[in-house]
């Protein structure tokens, strides 16, 4: 399978595919799915790139660790299903949030990471000031771990029963993650996917799979293009052409069957 990307996103493919923003799949066994690769990712660049967030960020995190990792830049997906927020607020964020920081500091120790980038979570829960200093924790750790902290707003989603409660938090945590940004003399970049994704989890752009949640193998692609490109210029490096990552093995993921992708 093969996921061609324009210069705009996704044009066509599996899922909710977004007007407009240029991802086409083909089958399995075409002849540029086994094209060799540029020598690109025989390369290797010192933004070594740690992957955190919950089960939106990984089901992005096939695609994006393609797209890195066919850019020569190494690629370790922490993303928790269920969890990955390292927001310290009440008492349902709290317990999910210290896992992640007890894996956290195990992926530092053994990763070695130059970036860590942080995708807010659906459960970022608490207020704006447990939000901004938990964002602020993960600034420090970063810093004492030699590496900068990119944090990446959610793309829209639905906001169902089970959300409902929360959508105060949800609204106010990319805004607590901008203000550390700002406040960080350069140390900690935001980026805004809304530039992508759009703020309406219903509509053709925010490419969501059937569960109004997360997104299938053309909306990973489109992220993956997105994200690298911004990293990229961040620091300094060239991302890779899609025809050289968009496509298998990432595609045939387990994680896309089990959302219906096809």
């Amino acid at each position: 399978m093969v996921l061609a990307v324009g210069a705009g996103g996704a044009l066509s493919g599996c899922g909710n595919d977004g007007a407009g923003t240029g991802v086409r799949v083909a089958p399995s066994g075409s002849a540029s799915a086994s094209a060799p690769r540029s020598g690109t990712d025989e390369k290797t660049t010192d933004t070594k790139t740690l992957w955190l967030g919950d089960s939106i960020a990984g089901v992005e995190a096939p695609a994006l660790g393609a797209a890195l990792k066919a850019g020569g830049v190494e690629f370790k997906n922490a993303s928790s299903d269920g969890g990955g927020t390292v927001v310290e607020g009440d008492k349902m964020s709290l317990p999910i949030a210290r896992s992640t920081w007890k894996a956290l500091g195990r992926d530092i120790a053994s990763f070695r990471p130059d970036v860590i980038a942080y995708q807010i979570t659906t459960y970022d829960w608490g207020t704006a000031r447990q939000q901004r200093a938990s964002y602020e924790k993960l600034a420090k750790t970063a810093r004492d771990a030699g590496a900068e902290l990119v944090l990446v707003s959610a793309p829209p989603y639905k906001v169902d029963d089970f959300y409902k409660k929360y959508a105060g938090a949800i609204k106010s945590a990319p805004k607590a993650a901008e203000e550390v940004a700002d406040a960080s003399g350069g140390t900690v970049h935001f980026y805004d996917a809304s530039a992508l994704w759009g703020t309406d989890g219903a509509a053709a752009k925010a490419q969501r799979a059937s569960d109004g949640i997360h997104s299938c193998q053309q909306g990973s692609a489109a992220f993956a293009k997105w994200f690298t490109e911004r990293l990229g210029k961040q620091y300094g490096f060239t991302p890779a052409a899609p025809d050289q990552w968009a496509k298998d093995p990432w595609v045939g993921d387990r994680r896309y069957a089990k959302l219906g992708c096809g």
